[in-house]
């Protein structure tokens, strides 16, 4: 009888402790320790046991074994996923369990500026601390589509810069496949080194298909583009030249000289984004052949010889109304700011430049 009653008394103190951990599974859990959340990181391969003290020892859960015992008995402790996870303060374990069922890992990400170039683009990879592994060689010049990406804890550097490539080829081919009729270019990657040209003329986004016709004018008639961007790539890369372009380097019979080839360069001299691309894809329909800086952050846009001098006189009088009227340094983008700006073509008539002014074009403000 005494054996009964012992055996009814072990029962009850069971069914309560059943009772209890079951209560306590959507019972509030402990505050964070720090802020209003809890990061744990879940390796793969990871026992529901490992779970628990992890989430016992990040202050997450109150009893790591009252975790554990309550995910077998609520059936979902085989279904957690590996990940790196914010747990809300006060979180209940059922919470936890949810979140770590649902396995939406924390989301990092990298932002790939538009104009920037492959080789900035794989450092900027290359240094993420949330990215692991090798990031292979630098990417071809213009391969890379600017994006703001999302990954999580663990993703490799070679993954990311494969799906920058993946998506550029994407956006380039739907692109390619509603282009206008009559370009005077034939191939996707001669969109996109005509793209790169645009992406570092102008910096708004409203301007790129006018800045777009305007080198493709050149293009059918067979001008020069003439851009200053092409010969600050063929002097450093891509990264800020530091002063004024020289008329030596503007002489120069370089591979990426647009002012002395008479076509679109060897290559892209930078990423361009999808606008840029949308842009040289389908211009604006104008016939326009030139552009200046107006010195306000666009452009001023003219079809003739004759136009194009009354803007770079109004540009002038701009600079010559900002005080100070000293010459700013190159910017980040590459672009060279306040410098005199030559017409272009040896056919067209010359302004008369002050020799103490480097000879430049098509400057923004």
């Amino acid at each position: 009888m005494r054996f009964l009653l012992v055996l009814v008394a072990l029962g009850v103190i069971a069914a309560g402790i059943v009772e209890w951990a079951l209560s306590a599974w959507d019972a509030p859990g402990p505050a964070a320790r720090a802020g209003n959340q809890t990061v744990i990181l879940i390796p793969a391969h990871s026992r529901t046991h490992d779970i628990a003290q992890m989430l016992e020892g990040a202050g997450a859960v109150k009893y790591g074994l009252l975790f554990e015992a309550d995910a077998h008995l609520k059936g979902v402790s085989s279904r957690f996923k590996a990940g790196e996870y914010a747990i809300p303060s006060t979180a209940s374990m059922a919470t936890i369990a949810g979140i770590l069922v649902e396995g939406k890992s924390i989301q990092h990400k990298l932002t790939a500026a538009e104009g920037l170039t492959s080789e900035m683009i794989w450092k900027l990879v290359k240094a993420d601390p949330v990215l692991v592994g090798d990031a292979g060689p630098t990417p071809a010049e213009g391969s890379l589509l600017p994006e703001t990406y999302l990954f999580t804890r663990g993703e490799t550097r070679l993954a990311l810069l494969a799906q920058m490539a993946r998506a550029q080829k994407d956006v380039l081919a739907k692109a390619w496949e509603g282009r206008a009729q009559g370009l005077p270019f034939k191939t996707p990657r001669e969109a996109i080194i005509l793209a790169s040209i645009v992406e570092k003329e102008t910096r708004l986004p409203q301007e790129r298909p006018h800045v777009a016709s305007v080198f493709i004018n050149r293009l059918r008639k067979g001008m020069k583009l003439q851009t200053d961007p092409t010969i600050i790539y063929d002097l450093t890369r891509g990264y800020p030249l530091g002063r004024g372009i020289r008329q030596s380097e503007l002489e120069a019979a370089t591979p990426y000289n647009t002012y002395v080839i008479p076509a679109l360069p060897p290559g892209p001299i930078c990423n361009p984004g999808k606008d840029a691309i949308a842009a040289v894809l389908n211009p604006q329909d104008t016939q326009d052949l030139y552009f200046v800086a107006t010195g306000q952050g666009g452009h001023a846009f003219s079809a003739t010889v004759e136009g194009q001098a009354r803007n770079v006189a109004s540009y002038r009088m701009f600079q010559r109304l900002q005080q100070p009227p000293e010459p700013k340094a190159v910017q980040d983008n590459g672009r060279v700011d306040n410098a005199a700006v030559p017409l272009p073509d040896g056919t067209a008539p010359k302004l008369k430049i002050p020799k103490s002014k480097p000879r430049v074009r098509h400057r923004q403000g």
